[in-house]
């Protein structure tokens, strides 16, 4: 029972090293990496604003509201896209690193048994 509470401590241990190595990592990726996602962001957020403004357009012409109303579901639907946008970023960072983190410490162990 003691050995099983010790790999219990020693696995936690381990989850709050890696946690803090990708919460570090996120933060340069966010200073450097991030660039990328804010471009898509923002291309984002300029389309939703012209098909919103086009659309707008189009209800003052009768024999364009249908056009309009597709225009306004259309940028309504980009309100869905910026939010996944940031989590798709996150989640394939976060991935990332973790994943970073483990090849590390397998190469350190393979380096400590070889000694």
């Amino acid at each position: 029972m003691a050995q099983s509470h010790t790999a219990r401590s020693n696995w936690d241990r381990d989850e709050v090293k890696r946690d803090q190595y990708v919460g570090q990592q996120m933060n340069k990726h966010s200073r450097f990496y991030k660039n990328v996602y804010d471009v898509l962001y923002t291309i984002n957020d300029f389309l939703m604003g012209l098909w919103f403004l086009i659309g707008s357009c189009f209800f003052y012409f009768e024999s364009l509201k249908n056009w309009g109303v597709t225009l306004f579901v259309l940028a309504s639907i980009q309100f869905i896209i910026r939010p996944t946008i940031r989590l798709v970023h996150d989640f394939r960072a976060r991935n990332h690193y973790k994943e970073e983190y483990k090849s590390q410490q397998d190469l350190t162990n393979k380096e400590d048994k070889s000694r």
